[in-house]
């Protein structure tokens, strides 16, 4: 999102390109109610922003749970693929692609 003088003015929460609403830091104690309502009934995150630049995320206790589920996962993943020998990982080519496309493991 970019920054403009007319953002300075805005009043509560902006809806962004991706869905995400916003408010900014300087605005986010008179919208903080609304702001979770909408991410807890509305099932989209929400934003806090600092010079239009989002700077911290508001999510529903579902989707941090899931993303901590997710993460653990990935290490695991991780983990495991760090620890096979060469010729394991050349027995193996879905793995490696999933690993490479999805986790970002580099063989």
């Amino acid at each position: 999102m970019t920054y403009t003088l007319a953002m300075a003015s805005d009043q509560g929460i902006q809806i962004a390109e991706d869905g995400v609403a916003e408010v900014s830091m300087t605005k986010a104690r008179a919208s903080l109610t609304e702001l979770i309502r909408g991410v807890r009934w509305g099932g989209k995150p929400a934003a806090f922003t600092e010079r239009g630049q989002r700077v911290a995320m508001v999510v529903a206790p579902e989707f941090y749970e899931t993303a901590l589920t997710d993460r653990r996962m990935v290490d695991a993943l991780r983990k495991t693929l760090e620890g096979m020998s060469k010729e394991q990982l050349d027995s193996n080519p879905l793995l490696v692609d999933f690993a490479k496309r999805y986790v970002g493991f580099d063989v």
